[in-house]
């Protein structure tokens, strides 16, 4: 009788007091109530292995892997080339904004695309007739100088030379041929040769680049010193596998004319296109993927959204998704819940969308709401498989915008995509009011954020927040925490808005809070 009391009392004892299961808080004693990330907290699980144990390794679509679940969001003042090109090399990836042309948009594509690569399999390419000022246009379009000379300035043409820096630098004749100035006298590398032994060739030559040729001397492709460095450099770094690219990501619209838009991306060699919509369980979207997935199947991988309830998100499946963005009216400039009056609170959506996307093998973006690595961790531990982020990221140097000061400190313009400055230059699209008759109402703002400095310093102090909330956790890998989630091994807790108080800085007359 005693062991049978003793018994009854552990359980009632762990029925709270270790906290409750995901599926306790979000479907049983918060039935009908909607939380957001402050709302919860994750209580802590047993820790047998250090820091440098956990992986962040997780995926963004079915096909498309990362080494960090950070997502940069297709904003125009956050994603464009830079940024895509340093969330990449981090080991996440970036998803360039459509507030532009398709030609620009486009060329912030090959920009990324053309960054960081094994063999180049389409490098730029000129003949012995062109001149120097050649040279500097391209030099100052894409950044670099260093050209392989062909017979008739095209790719498979016969190599006859090669231009860099040191042959035209101090030559005040601009217009001289590259016949007369090119180095004849080359090192190259065969067509069979794998990337190892071509970097070999690279570094016992002290050259900077190596033309690859076929037995009839054409060149076929190039390899650069500067990716050997690189890959030296950023080993966690988003490269699609057999090109060695950096992965780069695109959004669009559902309109008719984004047809023209998305072939522009896949001609640039885009990995996967975000579906950008604030609603996106919509017939516009739905036709759209199927007509993406017939044309192109797995070559392109599709990301709809967005959406908030796991009807939305069965629809957006049924129709050939392969990721899906979760998010409504939560992100900080964002006033889509105030003017609406649609929406959900994010850890609720992230909560009750990923079960039910996990069921049918497609990952989650837990897009809008993110303000730290805290809230990260929180969004993984609920099922998301990546975050988007918008307003973290656009105080950063590689966001698009210049810095300005107020009241002595350093801030960078930071809008949502359906405020008015963002919907005049042509984002309206997003909200289905880009018809000139449609009166245009607002869904964000437009800010400020504070400068962060460089991604390749915040990146990696955020990457390593979240590994200690999962060591915390007593997890090794998001892998891990999903199934400890679903199997009720990850606990979690309400807080009251004295517990949120309680667990942020507080009883201080001053603090300087500094993130690194």
């Amino acid at each position: 009788a005693w062991a049978a009391r003793a018994a009854s009392m552990a359980d009632e004892l762990h029925f709270g007091g270790d906290g409750f299961s995901a599926e306790d808080i979000f479907q049983k004693l918060g039935r009908g109530t909607a939380y957001t990330y402050d709302d919860v907290i994750c209580l802590p699980g047993h820790i047998g292995f250090g820091v440098n144990d956990v992986s962040l390794e997780t995926k963004l679509s079915k096909k498309i892997s990362l080494r960090l679940p950070f997502v940069s969001s297709p904003m125009d003042t956050v994603t464009e080339s830079e940024m895509a090109i340093n969330m990449a090399l981090q080991g996440g990836i970036g998803i360039i904004h459509y507030n532009n042309t398709i030609e620009e948009q486009a060329a912030l594509v090959r920009t990324v695309k053309r960054y960081k690569n094994g063999f180049i399999t389409d490098p730029i390419v000129l003949s012995p007739n062109h001149t120097i000022a050649d040279v500097d246009r391209i030099k100052s379009e894409n950044g670099f100088s260093g050209i392989p000379i062909t017979e008739d300035g095209q790719m498979g043409s016969r190599l006859v030379g090669f231009v860099s820096n040191r042959d035209v630098d101090f030559l005040e004749d601009r217009t001289r041929k590259l016949s007369e100035v090119m180095t004849t006298d080359l090192v190259v590398g065969q067509e069979w040769c794998t990337l190892s032994e071509a970097n070999l060739i690279l570094r016992q030559s002290k050259k900077g680049k190596l033309p690859i040729v076929n037995d009839n001397y054409e060149l076929i492709s190039l390899c650069s010193r500067n990716d050997l460095k690189k890959n030296r450099d950023f080993p966690l770094a988003s490269k699609e596998p057999t090109s060695k690219q950096l992965l780069c990501g695109a959004a669009i619209s559902t309109r008719p004319h984004d047809r023209e838009r998305l072939k522009a991306l896949v001609q640039q060699g885009v990995d996967c296109i975000v579906i950008d919509s604030s609603q996106g369980d919509s017939i516009f979207q739905l036709e759209f993927v199927n007509e993406i997935k017939r044309e192109y199947g797995d070559d392109i991988q599709v990301i709809g959204g967005n959406v908030v309830t796991s009807s939305q998100c069965l629809h957006l499946i049924k129709a050939g998704v392969d990721g899906l963005r979760i998010g409504m009216g939560v992100g900080s400039i964002c006033t889509t819940q105030e003017v609406c009056a649609v929406g959900r609170a994010q850890a609720t959506a992230v909560y009750h969308t990923a079960k039910t996307a996990r069921i049918h093998g497609v990952p989650i973006i837990a897009d809008g709401g993110i303000s730290s690595s805290g809230q990260i961790t929180k969004a993984l531990s609920l099922g998301a498989s990546t975050c988007m982020m918008g307003s973290m990221l656009a105080g950063c140097e590689e966001s698009p915008g210049e810095y300005y000061f107020q009241d002595g400190i350093r801030l960078k313009k930071y809008r949502g995509m359906g405020s008015v400055e963002a919907m005049e230059k042509g984002s309206s699209k997003r909200y289905f009011a880009d018809s000139k008759d449609t009166v245009k109402v607002a869904q964000g703002v437009s800010g400020a954020v504070v400068d962060k400095g460089s991604v390749a310093r915040f990146l990696p102090y955020v990457a390593q927040g979240v590994k200690h909330g999962l060591q915390d956790l007593g997890v090794k890998s998001i892998g891990e925490l999903h199934e400890g989630l679903y199997d009720g091994s990850v606990r979690f807790e309400l807080r009251t808005h004295a517990a949120q108080r309680e667990g942020s800085v507080h009883s201080l007359y001053t603090y300087e809070k500094r993130l690194f």
